[in-house]
Order: C-alpha cells, then sequence, then structure tokens
C-alpha cells in the first residue's frame, strides 16, 4: 500500500509539474503594464519564424524577445521604446507595422508605377494600330481612285 501510494505520489508531481512548466507565469506592477506587454506580443515578429508573432513563435530568439520585452514593460518603458528597441536590434522585419518612409512607400508606389506604365503602353500600342490601320483604308482609298483614273485613261485612249 506505501509503494502504491508513493507512486501515485509521484506521478501527480510529474503531472503537476508539466502543467505549471508549459504556462508563463508573468505578475505586473499595473493592469497597463500588462495591457502594453500583451500588445507587444502580438505586434512583435519573430525574426526567424515566418510571419508569426512573439507570442505564437517557440524559437529561442522569440523566447528572448519575450523576455526582453517583460523587462523593458517592467521597466517602465511606453510601447514606442520597446519597439525602437527590437527594430535596432533585430530589424524593421521584427514590427508588423513599419513606419512610412521612402522604403516602406517604395513598396507601395513602384507597384502602381508599373501597373501605370503597362496602360500607358497599351493606350499608344493600340492607338498605333488604329493609325495603322486608318493608313491601311486610306491606302486601299488611293488605290481604288487610282483604279477609277486609270479605267477612265484607258476608256479615254481606247476612244481616241
Amino acid at each position: 500500500m506505501k509503494i502504491i501510494t508513493s507512486l501515485i505520489f509521484i506521478v501527480l508531481t510529474l503531472v503537476t509539474h508539466d502543467i505549471s512548466a508549459t504556462e508563463d507565469v508573468v505578475k505586473f506592477d499595473n493592469a497597463k503594464q500588462e495591457e502594453t506587454y500583451r500588445e507587444l506580443l502580438l505586434e512583435l515578429r519573430c525574426p526567424k519564424c515566418q510571419n508569426q508573432n512573439i507570442a505564437d513563435s517557440n524559437a529561442v530568439v522569440a523566447k528572448d524577445m519575450r523576455q526582453k520585452t517583460l523587462e523593458l514593460v517592467k521597466q517602465g518603458q511606453d510601447k514606442e521604446q520597446v519597439i525602437d528597441y527590437m527594430v535596432n536590434r533585430y530589424g524593421q522585419f521584427a514590427h508588423y507595422k513599419p513606419p512610412v518612409n521612402i522604403a516602406t512607400s517604395m513598396l507601395w508606389l513602384l507597384p502602381v508605377a508599373f501597373i501605370v506604365l503597362a496602360l500607358v503602353l497599351l493606350w499608344r500600342r493600340s492607338r498605333k494600330n488604329g493609325l495603322t490601320q486608318n493608313v491601311v483604308k486610306t491606302s486601299e482609298s488611293l488605290d481604288a481612285d487610282l483604279e477609277k483614273l486609270l479605267d477612265s485613261d484607258k476608256q479615254n485612249g481606247d476612244e481616241k
């Protein structure tokens, strides 16, 4: 009976230990800190993972980022200061909402410029085709007029 009780105690200890090890319990000084921390976990991206925030990632770098974010928030830094720190350390990729600057605006403007360029080229090509068709029509009408003149000249020549 003592052995069974000991085994149950060991199993329960291992089970409760595993459950508590999978959850990070974080204590905050106030609700604002906790809210800032939760927002940052969703807004910062893991540099190693493909499009995963640091809250969802199990990569070592994401764990380090979560720990550093927690430290910075507990030190009293605001959201922008933490984001600036992470961007300086890991680059613009670490932030889901990059600032608007020349590099990020090019990502939006270049596709629009290519579309406008394609439309202009299509317009010019269709205009050129329209002019070519007009030239062909003009050439055909001139050929018909020439034929009429030649026919009339032949008839006048035959009558003489």
